[in-house]
């Protein structure tokens, strides 16, 4: 991965995050990362942080890796957030601008079973894994062209609506048998 992308540490604070709603950088933690692999921007805890410097500010497009625990996929940062940063132990994942690397299909292909096996094979640590730089600079990612790419995000999208909407057909059909069931019970 370290031809088409560049991985940076996420930043360490000294002492634990004291919010601020008047603050003027956002943090984004392990608690907005989503299930659908995106980051949730909508409530970002606010802090007041003057020495942030550029190269730690999030963009639209970098992705969020989870470099601890159990889970250790990625997110995509869907929206332009203003003046935020990640908090280690997270991990930001930015893809080089010469690189012909779709944002979606990198968060995408790391979240994939394949890649998961691999950084899971470098994971280091025996009570708590972590994965480290290193592990995702190794990392091997095929890049197919652009509208290959497109192709891939866009099935993996309509993928995993339909299970949404699978699932949510299988709760209301056993809501409607339970029902049925209820009122056949009582001999309605």
């Amino acid at each position: 991965m370290k031809k088409i992308a560049s991985v940076q540490m996420g930043y360490s604070f000294r002492a634990r995050l004291e919010a601020d709603a008047l603050g003027d950088v956002a943090v984004i933690q392990m608690k907005d990362l989503r299930d659908d692999h995106t980051v949730d921007c909508s409530n970002l805890v606010m802090v007041d942080m003057k020495e942030v410097k550029e190269h730690h500010l999030v963009r639209k497009g970098d992705l969020v890796m989870r470099s601890r625990g159990l889970i250790t996929t990625s997110a995509i940062v869907l929206e332009e957030p203003r003046n935020a940063v990640v908090s280690s132990p997270l991990l930001r994942i930015r893809i080089d601008r010469a690189a012909s690397v779709l944002p979606e299909y990198l968060n995408w292909y790391i979240n994939q079973r394949e890649a998961q096996k691999f950084l899971d094979s470098r994971a280091i640590g025996t009570a708590q894994k972590m994965i480290g730089k290193e592990a995702l600079d190794e990392l091997e990612v095929f890049v197919p062209d652009l509208a290959r790419q497109k192709n891939i995000v866009e099935m993996a999208s309509l993928s995993a609506r339909e299970q949404v909407l699978l699932h949510a057909l299988a709760e209301k059909r056993n809501h409607y048998i339970t029902e049925l069931l209820t009122q056949f019970a009582k001999g309605e």
